[in-house]
Formats: structure tokens, C-alpha cells, sequence
């Protein structure tokens, strides 16, 4: 009798398949199938330890069932200790070792120190009961003198009111998450009866590198990109790159070619000496010793090779834009001499003057044929809009075993200890056609996750700008920890914080954004998950295909498994598909993985379609333990990768096509999300919004690296691409307002504040000239400076001040930080935000599209300035409003000084007031100031003149309109939320 429900426990018929060493044979049947069904076939031979470990049909009478110290399973319960009932094992259930195995995770969550994060959430309430004291007293006490001054004043006051609020409530529950490699070795790389040669059982990663202009992004920093990506600390076998070059330029193919070719020399030298990082440029640019803990004695004459080796490569990739023009010109020479001679021919030797020929000025490869993509002058089918699709495996599949290298008697290097093996490297470039809206990088992802799906096919998917590279070679094996941990099936993807290399020390413009990565990321990981950011991130593949989470309708509260597993439907598995019955397609429960509906989501890709069933078979969590819900067998990832041949390779080339997406779900419910500049915010958001959750991932060592503009024209108008997109969040059908149950609230005020923080800007202009406006007018936001009132702003400022300094504490960032982005905050409130809202609605309103340039990787023109980017200055509208803000406080600071110097009686306290809300708003647009200087001082005269004439034509306005009297009140006030 079951001791949940008091009723007998149902036998179950259970298809054993024969299982050898715990590896799964092949079926017989599997001859003449393709390779993605006998790939299927050879998984579901594993059948029988799955199934009893994961449908809860197995013996009752082993497991305790117990309700203190326990691990639960649905509702029935497991000993921590991994003890059961009788030590034989009789074939049913779980194998006698694996349950006396005890439960060691991969990772584990390390929670906030209560004596910071308790007074944190009590500061927050606390200041909350403050801003509505404040707001109550506010509206309930009048300017009547300044009616007009008053009633702005406190409609920006309660919407800074809301809008922190917005962005404090998610902080609530901020936590921290660590990771254990030794136990992700143990459990996939160690021999056990299940793997008894200890063959990596990892799922395979595909990685994507996305690039589109080798002029803004440039080669180099790409090849370094792949480099770093190739020598990877991850099973080779298991690990696929591929680049996708959205331009279809034939420089950037070259150039991966050239990277290919020296990564032969590069990933063995990092083997074998452990270096990091493993971007060469990086690496050989270490202001460190880079001898510090190395001992084996060739080092220094390897190093000494590969850094000779790495500065040709360098050559190479800077000479080859030259030598593909030089080629190009010599091939496009010899075909119109055959030309010229076969129009000689056929001329029949006439003396009539012949016609003048047009030929195309076409781009050729090395090998004499014409360049399939973009042409550097572009011709009808091959321009940047208007090429074929291209796929050109640079290295292909490694072999399954292990390939050491030579000794030094044959090759300067001894690699004999040293596996040579590389990962598979793909050229990818989509094809473009006029009249095909191709979605920019949404458009291009897709692409690659069709063709990797066809071509390798791994369960996961990390995605990295081609200018972020891996700073920590096992990044990835990090990120493994938490999808193959316990429940990490519901994991959709995992997050690593951005970290950026080449900004100036003092961080002028907050580029290294270390409050929203340090602070509002780890507090939305304690909800569920942080935002997607674009790089940096291990997707679960399955999770991009639309699907819900496994489990997604299961009864949290049952009183036991068996009565869990008797609300399962009972049914013969027959495919992988009905083998996970918790898996599902999109936003209904009852829509179940229907390998018929696939081609209308996917497209008509049998290939493709077939791979969907496989990869999230591939994708679950090891089940090792009882306590593993939707795991797969040990050893079940051991099976040798198929070969890729031309057919495969084929029908690649049609799923990237233009016309493959038509009239499926893809960047509509699959894949990248379109219809936004900030396509990855809104793809993440779609996941949550099924149910999924996601993990923030920060590592002892920077997982990635990569670049950022420090300039600030380039800075304002990244911001400006960044709000553009949360404007068109917040007018589209993903406004968190309509998100589904499955999110959580706070998760779903997080999403709200990323639609909403943009319009924070027209309140934030009204604002910063309101100090100037109490100075010109001599009215003031309040009736007197009472007692109050400076309570309250003081109470105010001292929250906000505690605040800040517990966010310190607990995120590890710095004060200079958080005040750069405060600083920041205002900057790019009063240019680009305010922009982009207008954007929004134009679009919105009038349907004007929205265009953005890609921002620049390349670092400045001067070699002996690392920094010379900081000093350019580049004209842009976006510095309009915060130069007219500047300006008009700088000329009421000087009409309220003056005017009180000449007055009968002067006000010395009120002018006080007025100048230092004036000067508060100064200090926080200073980097601007200081940036609009340049390096020697040298601003654009339109930038003064303009703003000048708009200040000049406010103030005089003012005056004009309200002439000053001289026993009129000056006061100013500012106050920040």
C-alpha cells in the first residue's frame, strides 16, 4: 500500500532493451535509416535505466519515505545519504551503486550575508514610506505663488518616484552562485561501469561568432576571437565554431582561413603549457610575467616560436585587403584581354572601331574563381544586400580518439604529449536577396542555428560578438555546471557578465557598466534569471526552438511519485518525442511535441526536423541520481559524431537561403525574436515568459572579454541603439503588461523597467531645468524653505546614500563605479534617451523604420595612445540637450548671482539654494564637459554656437515673459530620486 494515497501500488510493463557495459547497442533496425534516426535509435536503446529512474515506475518497497532530512522526488523522498531499503540489487529500479552514490551537486547558490542584504530590503521599504510621506506632503501643499513651477516640479517627482521603484523592487533578492569543475570531471570524464574508457560524456557545444563589416569589426580581432574559441578547455569532439559573416565579404573568409591555419601551431602551445588567456593578442600584451608558475623547460623556445609565428599572422591578415585588390585587378586584367580577343574574333578582322567592353570588376579568390559573396565594387549578386548563401568547413570534425602530436626530432615542438586535434571551424554567410527583409543579427543567429543543427547539432549554444573573446578557458565548463545540474533541464540559458578591455582608467562614460552587470543581474538571478545581453551566453538549444520547459504542468504537491507517475499517461514509447512527455511547443500545455507540426514551425528541413528530438535528448541532465528529473543514461554521449558529407552540407545551404523562412515561426515563437533593435532582450524574454528560468554565471576569472567604445559620440549612440529598442519593447506585444502567468511578478517589473526607463528622460530634461528656472523667475518648487521640507530631502538623500552603500557591499562594486554611472545616468537621460522615445513614437505613430550603424571595434589611429579614441570629438545632435542644460544653469547661476548682489536686501540663503542644485546638476554632466574638450581643448565651433543661440534664446524668452522685480525670492531646488 502506497503510504501518500493508501492504494496498491500498479504494476508496470517496462520494453527492457539490451544494455552492454551500461553503453547502448544499436538496434537492428537501424539499417538504411538516415543518420539522424539511427543516432535517434542508438538513444533509445537506453531506454531502460532512463525510464526508471525518470517515470516513477519502479519498486516502492526500496525507498523510505520519509519527511525530515530528505531529498524530495515529486513527493517521494530519498535519503540524503543515498541508502535504500535492501543492499541486492534485483533488477528492478535503480541500480544498487548509483543509489548509494550520494548526491553531489555541480553547483550551489551562496546567499547574500543576512547582516547586509536584512538592512538592504529594510532601507528599501523604509525609503518607499519616505517618498510617500514626501509625495502626500508635496500634493497637499501647494506653490501658490508658482503654481506652474509647483505642478511640474511634482509630476517629475512622483514619476522618479515610480521609476525607482521599477528598478529597486527586483533587487530584493540578490544572490551569489558558485561552481565545482571537480565534480563535472567526475561525473563526465571519469571511467565507471557505465563508461569504462572515460570518454568525455559532455553534450556538444555550438559556438557562434557573429561579424558583418570587416571595416568596423575588424579581421584580426575576429581571428583572435576564434582562436580563443578553438583552444577552449572543452572535449574537441564535442565543440563546433561557426562564424557567421553577414557581410559576405571575402576578407573576413580569408582571414578565418589564415586563423585556421595558425591555429594548428596555437591551440597545441596552449595545451600543452596551460597558458591563459588564449587570445594570442591578449595573451602576448600580458602586463604580467608571463614565466610566473611555468617549469617545464622548452617553454621559453615555444613561446619564442609561437610569438614569431603570431606577429607574421599578424602581417598576413593586415596585408591580405592589398593582396585581394592586387589579385582581383590581375584577374579582372586577363579576362578582359580574352575578351578584347574574342571580340577580335568575332570581328572577322574589320577595321570598324570596336564597341568599348563591360566587364564587371569582379572579386576573386585564390583559387581564380570569382567570390560567391560581396564584391569589393559591388555588381548585381554580389553586393551587401544581394549575394548567394555560402558554408566552407575551414576544419573539419575531429576524429573520436585522441591525436598526439610529434617529437621534437620532426617538429621544433614536442607535442607527443599534446592531443593536435582541433574543433570544427564553419565560414557561414546567409544569402541575401532584394525584397527579403533580412532582420539584421536576429536574421543571421537563426541562420546558424539551422545550419549548426544540420551539421553538428549540439544541445547548447554559446554566442559571442566577434570582439569578445574567452578570457577563462573553461568558461564553458562553468556554464555545463548549471545546465547539467539537478533541474537544470528548466535552465533556458545561462548569462556571464560582460567584461571589457581597453577602457580609459578612469571610465569616463561608465563603460564597464559594472552597476547594471554587478548589481541588477545578480538580483534578477534571485528571481528568474537575468536578461539576455546579446553575448556572452550558453543557450539550451531546445529552449531557442520555442518549446516550454519539461515539467511545465506537473503537480508540485502530489502525495507520492507513484501517484505523480498515475497522472502520466501510460503509452509505448516509440520515438524520442513521446519518450519526453513534459516537453512541450508553445504557449499552450496541451500542444505536445508533434513531430507532424514540425514543418510549419521549422520549415520543410527533414534534416533539421529530425535533429529537434535528438538534441534535447542530448541536452538533459545526467540521471546519476534518483533525485534527477528528465536525465539521460551515463554514457548515453559517448557515441562516435557522424561524418559530415556533401549531402549534409547541401541541405545547410538551403536552410540559410532567404526564402526558408517563409510562412514559418521562425523570429516570431523560434529562435532569435524579431522586430526590435534589441533583438536579444526580447528573445530572453520570450523564454521566461514560457516558463523558463535562466542563471547568471559570474566566475572567478572573467569567462569573456571583449571591447567598448569610449568614445563619447560612438558611447551616446550605443545608448541610444540600447533605449531605441526599449521603447519598441514597451509599444509591442512583449510589454511585460501582457506577459503570461508563468512569470514572476518581480521578474515581470524587471522587464517593465527595461520598456519603461527611456520616457524617464522627458521628466529628467523638465527637471535639470528647473533649478535654472527658480533662479530666472525667483519662485521656488515650495511655498518657504521650511523645516519639512529639509527634513524630508534630507531623510531622502540618506536613504539613497545607504542604500548605495550596501549595493557596494554586497556586489563587490566600487564607489567610483557607482558614481560613473550616476553621472552616466544623467548623460545619457538628457541626449540619448530623450532621442530615442522620439524614435519610438515616430516608428510607432508614422511607421518610420529605425536604422543604426554598427558600432566600431577598431581602436584609434594613434599607436602611442591607447586612449586616442576618448579625446576625438564627432559631431552629434545627441549633444544638443545636455549642452543647452549646462549652458542655461551656468547663465542663472549668473543672473541670481548678480541680481542678489544688487538687491536692497539681499538673499544670500536662497541663492544658495538655487546655485547648489544648479551646480548639482553640473558635477553630474561633467564627464561630458570634459569630454566635448577633447585632448587640447578643441570643440567644433557649431557645438558652442548652437548652444548658445538655445540657451541665450530660453533666457531672454524668460526675461521677457516674467521681467524680475526686486523684492522677488530667489531659491532653487533640486532633488534626485
Amino acid at each position: 500500500i502506497c503510504p501518500g494515497c493508501k492504494e496498491p501500488y500498479k504494476a508496470t510493463d517496462l520494453d527492457e532493451k539490451a544494455v552492454d557495459d551500461g553503453r547502448p547497442l544499436p538496434l537492428p533496425s537501424n539499417i538504411g535509416m538516415s543518420k539522424m534516426e539511427r543516432r535517434l535509435s542508438l538513444m533509445k536503446s537506453t531506454k531502460s535505466v532512463l525510464m526508471r529512474s525518470q517515470t516513477g515506475d519502479f519498486d516502492h518497497n526500496r525507498w523510505l519515505f520519509e519527511t525530515k532530512g530528505t531529498y524530495g522526488y515529486g513527493n517521494a523522498i530519498w535519503p540524503k545519504d543515498g541508502g535504500i531499503g535492501n543492499e541486492q540489487n534485483d533488477g528492478g529500479g535503480e541500480p544498487t551503486e548509483l543509489l548509494n552514490k550520494p548526491w553531489r551537486p555541480l553547483t550551489r547558490k551562496l546567499k547574500i550575508p543576512a547582516a547586509i542584504i536584512s538592512p538592504y530590503r529594510l532601507l528599501i521599504f523604509v525609503r518607499m514610506v519616505i517618498l510617500g510621506l514626501f509625495l502626500a506632503w508635496r500634493i497637499t501643499n501647494p506653490n501658490n505663488d508658482a503654481r506652474w513651477l509647483w505642478f511640474m516640479s511634482i509630476v517629475c517627482e512622483i514619476w522618479f518616484a515610480f521609476s525607482w521603484l521599477l528598478d529597486q523592487l527586483p533587487k530584493l533578492n540578490p544572490v551569489n552562485r558558485a561552481t565545482d569543475l571537480n565534480v563535472l570531471k567526475e561525473k563526465f570524464e571519469t571511467p565507471s561501469p557505465n563508461n569504462p574508457t572515460g570518454k568525455s560524456d559532455l553534450p556538444g557545444v555550438d559556438i557562434f561568432v557573429s561579424t558583418a563589416d570587416p571595416e568596423k569589426e575588424p579581421p584580426l580581432v575576429t581571428a583572435n576571437t576564434i582562436l580563443s574559441i578553438l583552444a577552449a578547455d572543452y572535449p574537441v569532439e564535442k565543440l563546433s565554431c561557426y562564424v557567421s559573416d553577414d557581410g559576405g565579404a571575402l576578407l573576413t573568409f580569408e582571414a578565418m582561413a589564415e586563423a585556421s591555419s595558425f591555429a594548428n601551431l596555437w591551440v597545441p602551445f596552449c595545451r600543452k603549457h596551460d597558458v591563459e588567456p588564449r587570445n594570442p593578442e591578449s595573451y602576448f600584451n600580458l602586463k604580467r610575467d608571463p614565466f610566473k608558475n611555468k617549469v617545464r623547460p622548452d617553454f621559453v623556445k615555444d613561446r619564442r616560436r609561437v610569438k614569431r609565428e603570431y606577429d607574421e599572422f599578424k602581417v598576413r591578415i593586415n596585408g591580405l585587403p592589398d593582396s585581394i585588390r592586387r589579385r582581383s585587378d590581375a584577374y579582372n586584367a586577363r579576362e578582359e584581354i580574352k575578351a578584347m580577343k574574342l571580340q577580335r574574333e568575332n570581328g572577322n578582322g574589320s577595321d570598324e572601331p570596336l564597341e568599348s567592353l563591360k566587364i564587371s570588376k569582379a572579386t576573386w579568390m585564390a583559387d581564380g574563381t570569382h567570390w560567391p559573396g560581396t564584391w569589393m565594387l559591388p555588381a548585381p549578386e554580389h553586393s551587401k544586400g544581394d549575394h548567394a548563401g555560402i558554408i566552407q568547413v575551414m576544419l573539419k570534425p575531429p576524429s573520436d580518439e585522441p591525436l598526439h602530436g610529434t617529437s621534437v626530432e620532426t617538429n621544433p615542438t614536442d607535442l607527443t604529449e599534446v592531443d593536435i586535434r582541433l574543433p570544427m571551424l564553419v565560414y557561414v554567410s546567409r544569402e541575401k536577396r532584394p525584397g527579403y527583409d533580412h532582420n539584421k543579427k536576429a536574421g543571421a543567429m537563426n541562420a546558424l542555428v539551422r545550419a549548426s543543427a544540420i551539421m553538428s547539432n549540439g544541445p547548447f549554444i554559446l554566442n559571442l560578438d566577434c570582439d569578445h573573446y574567452i578570457y577563462n578557458s573553461q568558461a564553458i565548463r562553468e556554464g555545463m555546471c548549471f545546465m547539467m545540474d539537478r533541474g537544470g533541464d528548466r535552465i533556458c540559458y545561462v548569462q556571464f557578465p560582460q567584461r571589457f578591455e581597453g577602457i580609459d582608467p578612469s571610465d569616463r562614460y561608465a563603460n564597464h557598466n559594472t552597476v547594471f552587470f554587478d548589481v541588477n543581474m545578480r538580483a534578477l538571478d534571485g528571481l528568474q534569471g537575468p536578461v539576455y545581453v546579446g553575448t556572452g551566453c550558453l543557450f539550451r538549444r531546445i529552449a531557442i526552438y520555442g518549446f516550454d520547459p519539461p515539467r511545465s504542468k506537473e503537480y508540485h504537491h502530489s502525495c507520492c511519485s507513484c501517484c505523480f507517475a498515475r497522472r502520466k499517461k501510460s503509452a509505448t514509447v516509440t520515438s524520442a518525442a513521446e519518450e519526453n512527455r513534459s516537453l512541450r511547443m508553445g504557449d499552450s500545455d496541451d500542444e505536445q511535441m508533434n513531430l507532424s507540426l514540425f514543418p510549419r514551425k521549422f520549415g520543410n528541413s527533414t534534416f533539421l526536423v529530425d535533429s529537434i528530438p535528438v538534441t534535447e535528448f542530448q541536452g538533459r541532465p545526467l540521471a546519476d541520481h534518483p533525485a534527477v528529473k528528465n536525465g539521460r543514461p551515463p554514457g548515453a554521449l559517448t557515441i562516435p559524431r557522424e561524418l559530415l558529407d556533401a549531402s549534409t552540407v547541401a541541405e545547410a545551404i538551403s536552410v540559410i537561403s532567404c526564402w526558408y523562412e517563409d510562412k514559418t515561426e521562425w523570429g516570431s515563437r523560434v529562435g532569435w525574436i524579431y522586430g526590435s533593435v534589441t533583438e536579444d532582450v526580447v528573445t530572453g524574454y520570450r523564454m521566461h515568459n514560457r516558463g523558463w528560468r535562466s542563471i547568471y554565471c559570474v566566475t572567478k576569472r572573467d569567462a569573456f572579454r571583449g571591447t567598448a567604445p569610449i568614445n563619447l559620440t560612438d558611447r551616446l549612440h550605443q545608448v541610444l541603439r540600447w533605449a531605441t529598442g526599449s521603447v519598441e519593447i514597451f509599444f509591442s506585444r512583449n510589454n511585460a503588461l501582457l506577459a503570461s502567468p508563468k512569470m514572476k511578478f518581480l521578474q515581470r517589473i524587471a522587464y517593465l523597467n527595461v520598456g519603461i526607463y527611456p520616457f524617464t528622460s522627458l521628466f529628467l530634461i523638465v527637471y535639470c531645468f528647473l533649478p535654472a528656472l527658480s533662479l530666472f523667475s525667483g519662485q521656488f518648487i515650495v511655498q518657504t524653505l521650511n523645516v519639512t521640507f529639509l527634513v524630508y530631502l534630507l531623510a531622502i538623500t540618506l536613504t539613497l546614500c545607504m542604500l548605495a552603500v550596501l549595493e557596494i557591499k554586497w556586489s563587490g562594486v566600487t564607489l567610483e563605479e557607482w558614481w560613473r554611472n550616476e553621472q552616466f545616468w544623467l548623460i545619457g537621460g538628457t541626449s540619448a534617451h530623450l532621442a530615442a522615445v522620439l524614435q519610438g513614437l515616430l516608428k510607432v505613430i508614422a511607421g518610420i523604420e529605425i536604422s543604426f550603424t554598427l558600432t566600431s571595434k577598431s581602436a584609434g589611429d594613434d599607436a602611442d595612445d591607447e586612449f586616442a579614441d576618448l579625446y576625438i570629438i564627432k559631431w552629434t545632435s545627441l549633444m544638443i540637450p545636455p549642452i543647452t542644460i549646462m549652458m542655461t544653469n551656468l547663465i542663472a547661476i549668473a543672473v541670481g548671482v548678480s541680481r542678489t548682489i544688487y538687491s536692497t536686501i539681499p538673499q544670500w540663503s536662497r541663492l544658495l539654494g538655487g546655485v547648489f542644485f544648479s551646480f548639482w546638476v553640473l558635477v553630474h554632466l561633467y564627464p561630458f564637459a570634459k569630454g566635448l574638450m577633447g585632448r587640447r581643448g578643441r570643440t567644433p565651433t557649431i557645438v558652442f554656437v548652437w548652444s548658445g543661440l538655445i540657451a541665450i534664446t530660453i533666457s531672454l524668452l524668460w526675461v521677457a515673459i516674467d521681467p524680475p522685480s526686486g523684492s522677488t525670492q530667489i531659491g532653487g531646488s533640486f532633488q534626485f530620486f
